[in-house]
């Protein structure tokens, strides 16, 4: 690990104007390139003192062994000597998207003497004409074979081609009439060519004047009695119709333009293409990548342009492309679009209306791809054994930890506190052993309090199925006897997850607790691991490991250490620890969300025995509120149907306990709230943010 101070340029040595730079590492490999409009003032932050610096540009400054600058006169400049820069050497610590898939397109070789209409990939070739990318080849298929009808351009291959002239016999599509066979002079070649373009035209999205001179054609053929004709023509505007349906109008102003959205977590981020033209969605691509380099949104959508536009020119590059969020420097990259397209390109956030509406399903679409990607990434076996053995080796523990369970605390602003506890086993979510506690020994918002109580909890009751099964005879240690968690444990308080089945012993009791993790995981801190580890230490238990993994930086914490471990961005222990982190805090914000539900709908007549939800709701329907069912005596209660003395005897003495002390109170504007009027709970519980 090479350390900054060693390779800093000298003061008055970096020139205070735009460039582009290159840190190499000890053996000169570029391992990361930027740009900057101040190259001073941009190297200057990379020297700064490293326990100030993002956890990954501190793993990139200590890598490097020397740094270079190379001058450009804009920031046009820089922006595209960037790129060339990164496609040529690669470096390690750039965000760099990759295809997860090589996308297909329809192509028109216009630079052939009989232009040919096929599915290309890969890079693209001069003189071709492309449209797309497409999600599937079949789709360009089905396209082509609906419009080869009216534009009869060529689809075989040069040696089909060759050997149909060679004969003087052209191929089955010649015959049907899907072809209009160049190959034996049917048509000249500037005759196809022109059909070719019209067909690049139709396709570009000029269709509305093309349908209206078939429809014209027809209407004539008609007139004149050539009904025939009519018919072809017919069949020809409806099957143009047909391939037009495929792609359905989403902007109704006819745009041109790209629409790119982001999905992103700590580690990854996913990016989504919708390429719209003429109105239509004609095309549709996405990536993924990991985030080697501290970057934010902004800076994520600018790499973005530069993937998709790096060597794109003229109509390739539409004139208007929306992005979630607008790069730091919006200026040089408009004009580093214009410059490619030719002609003025507009960069902007879409703000209402349908492009914002479309926008959202390109974020969706991205969210999914992301979620996708992760669950092939968890599913694989190799993956998660490798996972299992960067955790092992990073937190030196014996052996890989085959049972992980993570805990996590929420609450809304210190009310309704709870836990939960998550179990991954072999790498993958055993939902069977889910756990959710509510928080017992004390109210309010301490999180390592209630960290240290959960844990607690959690292995007193491992220790009890250990006395019961006769594995573990020993009196438990001082500090196991009395629950230092509040009162024993119910039903009620240990819940398992609703949607997966809870695993029972021979007696069919649910078991709970009956096995040991061999890595504990808590969602915080330094404070959160040592309130887990004391836990342990007051059972006894020293077997079982214990990490925290604070959210902001994703570093791992280890008990006792001064100083956390991270991982490399690109290490899958570091993806298993971040996805088992995050399935903990999903289970207990849905156990909190749940708890705060029925408090916020809870009311007195719930309390009162015997009285169901049929009878509950004649009783209101009947007074209208709770005040006047307050105010009501006993005779009158009993005039409700279903409703008798003893019942209503009961309904009044619940109410008169649960009356309140005073009216109720707007606290946002100091109006009193009448029953009828006031909702169930504070109106300002809703404002707070979950944890």
């Amino acid at each position: 690990m090479a350390d900054p101070s060693s390779y800093r340029p000298k003061p008055g040595q970096i020139p205070d104007s735009p460039g582009v730079y290159k840190f190499r590492d000890e053996h000169g490999r570029v391992i990361y390139v930027g740009k900057a409009k101040s190259l001073r003032q941009r190297l200057a932050s990379y020297f700064q003192d490293l326990a100030g610096l993002h956890p990954r540009t501190r793993t990139m400054v200590t890598t490097a062994a020397s740094v270079e600058w190379t001058v450009v006169s804009t920031e046009v400049e820089a922006l595209q000597l960037e790129y060339s820069w990164i496609k040529e050497f690669d470096p390690r610590f750039n965000v760099k998207y990759r295809d997860d898939k090589s996308y297909p397109y329809l192509a028109v070789t216009l630079n052939e003497e009989f232009p040919r209409v096929q599915v290309m990939r890969g890079a693209k070739k001069k003189g071709v004409r492309y449209f797309g990318p497409y999600g599937h080849a079949w789709a360009i298929r089905e396209t082509v074979d609906l419009m080869l009808r009216v534009f009869p351009v060529r689809t075989c291959s040069a040696g089909v081609f060759k050997r149909s002239a060679q004969i003087g016999r052209p191929c089955l599509l010649g015959y049907i009439g899907k072809c209009s066979a160049p190959c034996v002079e049917r048509i000249s070649a500037q005759e196809h060519r022109e059909l070719a373009e019209e067909f690049c035209d139709f396709m570009a999205g000029r269709t509305g004047a093309y349908l209206r001179r078939l429809e014209r054609r027809m209407q004539e053929a008609a007139e004149e009695m050539e009904y025939e004709r009519a018919a072809r023509l017919r069949d020809d505007i409806v099957a143009l119709k047909r391939a037009m349906e495929k792609s359905a109008v989403v902007l109704a102003d006819a745009t041109d333009a790209d629409l790119i959205a982001l999905a992103e977590d700590e580690l990854e981020a996913a990016v989504q293409i919708f390429h719209v033209r003429g109105g239509r969605v004609r095309g549709q691509r996405g990536w993924v990548t990991d985030k080697v380099e501290a970057v934010s949104t902004a800076g994520l959508v600018e790499h973005a342009l530069q993937q998709l536009y790096g060597e794109e020119k003229g109509d390739a590059v539409p004139k208007e492309v929306l992005v979630p969020a607008l790069p730091e420097h919006v200026e040089p990259i408009q004009q580093w679009l214009s410059a490619r397209r030719g002609s003025q390109v507009s960069l902007r956030i879409p703000q209402r209306g349908d492009k914002k509406d479309l926008m959202a399903t390109v974020q969706r679409n991205a969210q999914q791809a992301l979620a996708l990607h992760k669950t092939k990434r968890a599913s694989d076996l190799t993956t998660r054994s490798r996972a299992l053995e960067e955790i092992a080796q990073a937190l030196g523990l014996d052996s890989v930890p085959l049972r992980i369970e993570c805990f996590d605390i929420s609450h809304l602003q210190g009310d309704d506190v709870v836990a939960s506890m998550v179990v991954f086993e072999d790498g993958l979510a055993r939902k069977s052993e889910y756990r959710r506690f509510q928080i017992k020994s004390f109210a309010g918002q301490d999180d390592v309090r209630s960290m240290h109580e959960v844990i607690g909890r959690r292995f007193k009751r491992y220790l009890q199925e250990k006395q019961k099964s006769g594995e573990w005879t020993e009196e438990p240690p001082a500090g196991a006897a009395p629950d230092a968690g509040g009162p024993p444990d119910t039903a009620a308080d240990l819940e398992p997850d609703p949607m997966a089945g809870r695993p029972v012993d021979e007696e069919g009791r649910p078991k709970r607790f009956a096995y040991p993790p061999q890595l504990v995981v808590v969602d915080g801190g330094a404070p959160q691991v040592a309130a887990a580890r004391r836990a342990l230490d007051e059972l006894g238990i020293d077997d079982v490991a214990v990490c925290g993994l604070a959210k902001r930086l994703e570093e791992v914490w280890l008990p006792e250490d001064d100083d956390p471990v991270v991982l490399p961005r690109s290490s899958e222990g570091l993806y298993l620890l971040q996805r088992v982190r995050d399935e903990a805090h999903r289970f207990a914000i849905t156990y909190q969300r749940t708890k705060r539900a029925k408090r916020l709908k809870a009311s007195p007549l719930d309390a009162v025995t015997g009285l169901g939800d049929s009878r509950r709701q004649a009783l209101l329907k009947h007074f209208g509120s709770l005040k006047r069912l307050r105010a009501a005596t006993i005779d009158e209660i009993c005039e409700v149907p279903g409703v008798g003395r003893k019942t209503a005897e009961t309904v009044a003495a619940a109410l008169a306990a649960a009356a309140p002390a005073g009216p109720a109170v707007n606290t946002a504007t100091g109006e009193i709230i009448e029953d009828d009027e006031a909702p169930p709970a504070a109106l300002s519980a809703e404002r707070g943010q979950d944890r």
